[in-house]
């Protein structure tokens, strides 16, 4: 009987969206258009700090934004409502966004003109942070009520992180929940990822998520 032949594909699948990933940064990066992935788990608050974002910045920033999910269309809607050109990828199913999956929602959104691009990411802590979508930076919201043990169970969507959002900081007194251990929690997975806790609802800690957008933006383009 002939040996059979394993292929391990998730290294293939990996290895070549991983090429993909390069070469589509590359290009955004040539076209002066920088791109976020922004991922957390669903109730984050995600939507909420974008629609913020674009009331502060949208006068000084073209800004366009990707609503990942795997149905509906509310979100886009919503980011819409605040000024952004917007579009809606449903992945049929799929927890993640890949580089190819990326690189089409671009493609439909248009990023002529555009300054600053959202990818918002399907919400879980597990499947995004395997995969490159091209993007220039990572950004994860960590909302307080998930509490300050997160980074401990889910390592790998701590340890891809340029910046970690702490948000309804507004909130965090009613949960059991210390800044203190978060911040050595993620220390111990990511000892240089910046972090920020925030409150979209009161806009404590917002002035400083929009000065960090502005200034990486600005060295992007340099």
């Amino acid at each position: 009987m002939d040996r059979i032949k394993v292929i391990e594909v998730k290294e293939d699948v990996l290895a070549n969206n991983d090429r993909a990933a390069q070469a589509l940064r590359e290009r955004l990066h040539d076209q002066g258009t920088m791109l976020i992935n922004l991922m957390s788990s669903p109730g984050s608050g995600k939507t909420t700090l974008l629609s913020a974002t674009l009331d502060a910045l949208s006068d000084e920033l073209a800004i366009g934004v990707m609503e990942a999910d795997v149905d509906s269309d509310v979100d886009a809607y919503t980011v819409q409502s605040h000024g952004a050109r917007a579009v809606q990828l449903h992945t049929g199913g799929m927890c993640h966004l890949d580089a190819a999956m990326t690189e089409q929602g671009l493609r439909e959104l248009g990023t002529s003109g555009l300054d600053l691009v959202f990818l918002e990411n399907v919400g879980n802590l597990i499947c995004p942070a395997e995969f490159d979508t091209g993007a220039a930076r990572k950004v994860m919201i960590l909302s307080a009520p998930e509490g300050h043990d997160k980074p401990l169970k889910y390592p790998l969507m701590f340890e891809v992180s340029d910046l970690v959002i702490v948000s309804k900081m507004d909130v965090a007194q009613y949960f059991d929940f210390s800044l203190e251990e978060l911040e050595k929690n993620v220390r111990l997975r990511n000892p240089h990822a910046t972090i920020l806790p925030v409150s979209a609802k009161t806009g404590e800690g917002m002035d400083a998520w929009y000065e960090w957008l502005r200034r990486e933006v600005r060295q992007w383009r340099a």
